[in-house]
C-alpha cells in the first residue's frame, strides 16, 4: 500500500488550523505520516499543535517562507506520495483513499490533481469549478492546478528538486511546469479539497507580488519550449494570473 506525507506549512492560523488538522487525521486511509512546519507563531497555533502531537511530527522555528518549510517538512518525509495542505485549506473526506486508488490504477502516472471547492474565510461556499484536463502547453498559459488537490508521487519530487525557494507565490505553478517535464500527469474527476479565500490568505492579499513572480515563473519554462512570435500567450498567462487575483482583492466579503 503507498503511503502518504502530508506537509503543512503554518504561521499564525489559530484561526483555521484545528480544522485543516482534523481533515487530514480523519482521513479513511491509514498509511499517512503528517508533519506540520510552523515558521514561529504567536497567536496560539503552537497550542492547537501542541493538542495533536500524538498523531503528527511539528517543528517550529523560523523559516525563510513557505517555500523553505514546505522542502524542510518533506526532507524529513518518508512517504510514496507527497502533498502538501496550507494551514487554512482542508482535505474532503475520502481524499487519501480516491487518490491511493488512482495511483495504484495508474502505475505510469506521477501526478495526480482533482477538484477543489472555493470557500470564503467563514468556510461558505464561494464556487465549485472543475479544473481542465491536464495539458503542458496550456499550463505554460496559466496555473490550473489547484494546490491542495494535487498530488505526486515522491520519486518525481525527488528528481526534480523539490520547490524553488527563490518563489514564495507562484513556486507551486513552477513545480508543476518542472514535472511536467519529466512525468506523466493527469486530471482525476474528484472533489478532494477545501481552498479558502480570506483577507490574510498570500493569494488574495500580496497579488502585485504574485504577478511578479508569475512572469518570472512562466519566463523561465516559456522560453525554452516555444518561439518568440508565442510571445502572446506568455502575456495572456500573466495577465489572468493578474486579473484574477486583483478580482478576489477586490471582493471585500472575503
Amino acid at each position: 500500500m503507498l503511503k502518504f506525507s502530508i506537509v503543512t506549512p503554518s504561521l499564525n492560523q489559530a484561526q483555521f488550523i484545528r480544522e485543516t488538522i482534523e481533515s487530514v487525521l480523519s482521513q479513511d486511509y491509514p498509511y499517512k505520516e503528517y508533519i506540520v512546519v510552523d515558521g514561529g507563531s504567536t497567536d496560539g497555533t503552537l497550542d492547537i499543535i501542541r493538542s495533536y502531537e500524538d498523531c503528527l511530527t511539528w517543528v517550529s522555528e523560523p523559516d525563510r517562507g513557505q517555500s523553505d518549510a514546505i522542502n524542510k517538512g518533506f526532507r524529513m518525509a518518508s512517504g510514496d506520495v507527497f502533498a502538501w495542505l496550507n494551514s487554512d485549506d482542508t482535505y474532503l473526506p475520502g481524499a487519501l483513499k480516491t487518490v491511493a486508488d488512482f495511483f495504484e490504477a495508474n502505475p505510469s502516472v506521477d501526478l495526480v490533481y482533482g477538484d477543489v471547492l472555493y470557500v470564503g474565510g467563514d468556510g461558505q461556499l464561494l464556487k465549485q469549478k472543475p479544473a481542465p484536463e491536464f495539458d503542458r502547453h496550456q499550463l505554460l498559459k496559466w496555473c490550473f492546478i489547484p494546490q491542495p488537490a494535487a498530488f505526486s508521487r515522491s520519486s518525481v519530487w525527488h528528481a526534480v528538486g523539490g520547490l524553488d525557494e527563490r518563489l514564495q507565490y507562484a513556486f507551486d505553478w513552477d513545480l508543476w511546469l518542472r514535472m511536467a517535464r519529466v512525468c506523466e500527469a493527469r486530471k482525476w474527476p474528484a472533489t478532494l479539497a477545501t481552498f479558502r479565500w480570506h483577507g490574510q490568505s498570500k493569494t488574495f492579499a500580496s497579488s502585485l507580488n504574485m504577478g511578479r513572480e508569475t512572469i518570472y515563473a512562466v519566463r523561465r519554462h516559456y522560453a525554452p519550449s516555444h518561439p518568440v512570435t508565442d510571445a502572446r500567450d506568455l502575456a495572456v498567462g500573466v495577465s489572468r494570473s493578474l486579473i484574477r487575483s486583483l478580482i478576489y482583492r477586490a471582493m471585500g466579503k472575503l
